[in-house]
């Protein structure tokens, strides 16, 4: 039932807050005093259709909201819509505000809803019925709430559990499905690793420096006739000259006799001597030294090409993974141990998948009791309404309760309709 309703700035309402108790509550009062206005107020909160005129002038925003207790069956409509659990009271709040166009906002328990949603609401809820107006017979939701409520205790008990088995159904599918979406986020990081791993297998991707490495192999390569002449040069120049002058290594030996001769007289020279003794050994050295490096460099056009192509390959393979190649070697490790891990991940669903069977079988069962116990009420209504009217000159009248199976639901699996022939001869209808 309603028990609260907060207004502002709604049509001639500024502020109103008006508070219902349980029972029948009569609103009283001249013409335009604002009655109607209050029952808009509550058709708009529920979905109604909403305009500009409903905001109130010389305001930009209006507001309407409205506080339920609310029964078992309203909380369960509102785990089937995933929306948060409500603790006794149900609030509805609609906010309409101004602009180039009205804008709507509408609220159910502080989350956002849609008017769909707040018309199955609207269903369970109230029913404004004006002047001139039928009252709603044909629905079928009501017409089903008619009957368990006809059926008493039992009935209603049996739907409780249907209401379990159905929320119990719907969980074990929706854990299934997601365990279903894990797999296949999984299989596809297992088929896009797999193919990381291949490609980078395939590199022999070994050394983190190789790239470095192979940049000097290229310069090498690249400049071996430059580095084979000017290791000559430098040998003649270090110990060998053919040029006719004298090289490094002959001058520093004319110096070290020279020194060996004036150490005879002056025990000073001796640590000049050692000197350059010892630089006519390095320089004796290096030139033995350059010229079996100058001997080593030849020119391999072949390798020259090996070494570019490897190149290339290395850093098209950091440019695709955006990565340096110590961290390609790194994550080339990375990968193999993660499809190690998710190889080992590949448990089987199929106790989720008896879950859901289970469940789905439990959910079976307390339908078709449901349904077992709704065919006797339905027996029990046709034959108490029919008795009802006949002293009302209705001697020949029909009414049936009809039940046809649809999908199970968290009210059951039947669909319920009320149909009625007044006069002999005419069908049933709706």
């Amino acid at each position: 039932m309603l028990t609260a309703l907060h207004i502002e700035n709604f049509a001639l309402i500024d502020q109103l807050d008006l508070r219902l108790e349980a029972g029948l509550n009569v609103l009283t009062g001249e013409t335009g005093a604002g009655k109607s206005i209050i029952l808009d107020a509550i058709d708009a909160v529920l979905g109604g259709k909403a305009n500009q005129r409903l905001v109130r002038s010389g305001s930009q925003k209006a507001l309407v909201e409205a506080t339920f207790d609310v029964p078992s069956d309203i909380h369960t409509w509102l785990a089937e819509q995933e929306f948060s659990p409500s603790e006794g009271a149900l609030v509805l709040r609609r906010e309409l505000t101004l602009g180039k166009t009205l804008r709507s906002r509408s609220f159910l328990n502080g989350s956002p809803a849609t008017r769909p949603q707040l018309e199955g609401l609207r269903q369970k809820l109230v029913e404004i019925t004006a002047q001139g107006q039928t009252v709603l017979l044909g629905s079928g939701d009501r017409q089903r709430e008619w009957l368990d409520g006809f059926g008493g205790a039992p009935l209603v008990a049996q739907r409780q559990q249907v209401a379990k088995a159905y929320e119990a159904a719907t969980q074990a599918k929706k854990r299934l499905e997601t365990r279903r979406k894990a797999d296949q986020q999984r299989r596809d990081q297992l088929e896009l690793l797999q193919m990381h791993r291949q490609d980078l297998e395939q590199a022999q991707l070994d050394d983190p420096d190789e790239l470095d490495k192979l940049a000097q192999e290229h310069d090498r390569l690249n400049h071996s006739v430059d580095l084979q002449q000017n290791s000559y040069q430098a040998y003649q120049i270090l110990y060998e000259s053919e040029a006719g002058d004298s090289a490094c290594a002959d001058l520093l030996g004319k110096a070290e006799g020279i020194l060996i001769d004036m150490e005879r007289y002056d025990p000073a020279i001796t640590s000049i001597l050692g000197m350059v003794s010892e630089a006519l050994t390095q320089v004796e050295e290096a030139g033995r030294a350059i010229n079996a490096y100058g001997a080593s460099v030849e020119a391999d056009p072949q390798r020259l090409e090996e070494v570019e192509e490897r190149m290339r390959q290395l850093k098209g393979l950091c440019r695709r993974f955006s990565r340096t190649l110590p961290e390609l070697v790194a994550y080339r490790d990375e990968v193999v141990r993660s499809l190690a891990k998710l190889s080992g991940e590949g448990q089987s669903i199929e106790a989720l998948e008896a879950e859901v069977e289970k469940t789905q079988a439990a959910l079976t069962d307390a339908c078709d009791q449901l349904t077992t116990l709704r065919q006797g009420v339905a027996q029990q209504l046709e034959t108490r309404l029919v008795n009802e009217l006949k002293p009302l000159a209705m001697e020949r009248v029909q009414f049936e309760v009809e039940l046809k199976p649809i999908a199970p639901t968290a009210t059951g699996a039947d669909g319920i309709r009320f149909l009625f022939s007044p006069n002999p001869g005419e069908p049933l209808q709706p």
